[in-house]
């Protein structure tokens, strides 16, 4: 019962009900200040309609900025912290509305300033701090202006000079160090996009081969583990092709090593086009490459290769020197529900030897 009524007053989990609390916070903040702002109206230092006006402004805002989280109203038209920065504009207007009816009281007031200004401090950049400084400097010298002219014995001149000293002071402190802590919060936010980044690239390299971008053979045995257990439970074929690309040995010595990575990342390329979005070629080492086709019989298995071999030879490697040509040597072998991996793999293996010796660029099937 609690966690309903909870998710209907805050909605569902996330960034959002975070927000969504920290306005009703606020709300009750306003509360408190309207039962203050009514002991001041009792003891006659505020006039009753001009608290009545006050209240009703405050509080249908706070009520406002609440409805407009919590039904989602306020996603088009207020972006990133744009919501902050009015709920703030709104609480210093209410601050110095309060300041200009209170009389006695009003220095008082001034320290809720203090308060409005610091609810922004993790939300707002610097350049957005510094405008509603100024804002509110200028709004509350404007009323005290005012007041001074339209009512100079409760506002004298020296003690509103006074308290615009003092809130000055006080809020080109509070504007620093809310600018400070901005500057702690982008520092933060870069951190941590630096370390998603770090993250994932750590994550690439324990599941892919950097070079070729195939999966290496760390995480291909961990898929092979998964499939076969699926494969028990399904009873479907599978099927296993080991590739090496002939005469590799002679691109990396007659051309260098880089046209070797180009070869293999060329292979790569061209094989992947071959397949299916459930098959998964990996690089088992150097110029050898493991291809799993999960659900595939030894005849369906030996079509994808050819695939594979057809592709591989529309793929220029002109860039590397003219007519150059690479095929590759497979062997194929299917491994049943109850086969064991690596057994599927050897004879997987000795039948990629057994199509080196024939002539390489075929496929012998175990």
């Amino acid at each position: 019962m609690l966690k309903a009524i909870q998710a209907a007053v805050l909605g569902p989990p996330g960034p959002q009900r975070a927000r969504i609390l920290l306005t009703l916070l606020t709300l009750v903040l306003y509360s408190l200040f309207a039962l203050l702002q009514q002991a001041q109206v009792m003891l006659g230092f505020i006039d009753p309609q001009a608290s009545l006006w006050l209240t009703a402004y405050y509080m249908l805002g706070a009520v406002g900025f609440y409805l407009l989280l919590r039904a989602g109203w306020g996603k088009p038209f207020f972006r990133g912290s744009s919501l902050v920065v009015w709920q703030m504009v709104h609480g210093i207007l209410a601050v110095v509305w309060s300041y200009a009816i209170t009389g006695p009281a009003r220095g008082a007031v001034l320290a809720i300033l203090v308060l409005i200004l610091t609810y922004g401090m993790f939300a707002l950049r610097a350049r957005q701090t510094r405008r509603l400084v100024q804002f509110a400097v200028v709004v509350l010298g404007a009323t005290m202006v005012w007041k001074c002219q339209t009512d100079p014995l409760r506002y004298p001149l020296w003690v509103e000079a006074v308290h615009l000293i003092f809130s000055v002071i006080v809020l080109l402190g509070v504007s620093a160090l809310s600018i400070r802590m901005g500057a702690l919060r982008a520092n933060l936010r870069q951190q941590k996009r630096e370390l998603e980044v770090s993250l994932e690239r750590i994550r690439l390299l324990a599941t892919q081969d950097e070079l070729t971008g195939l999966v290496n053979r760390r995480h291909m045995t961990v898929l092979l583990q998964a499939e076969q257990a699926r494969q028990q439970r399904t009873g479907q074929a599978m099927s296993l092709v080991l590739l090496d690309l002939d005469h590799f040995k002679r691109v990396n010595d007659n051309f260098g090593h880089r046209a070797g990575d180009i070869v293999l990342k060329d292979f790569s390329a061209a094989a992947s086009r071959s397949l299916r979005a459930s098959d998964v070629l990996a690089r088992w080492g150097g110029e050898e490459f493991l291809l799993v086709l999960p659900g595939t019989t030894a005849e369906e298995a030996l079509r994808c290769v050819e695939r594979m071999r057809a592709s591989l030879a529309h793929t220029s490697f002109d860039a590397i020197a003219p007519d150059l040509h690479i095929t590759f040597s497979a062997g194929l072998s299917s491994c049943g529900a109850g086969d064991s991996l690596d057994a599927a793999i050897e004879r997987a293996d000795q039948a990629m030897y057994r199509a080196k010796a024939q002539g390489r660029n075929c496929t012998v099937t175990a």
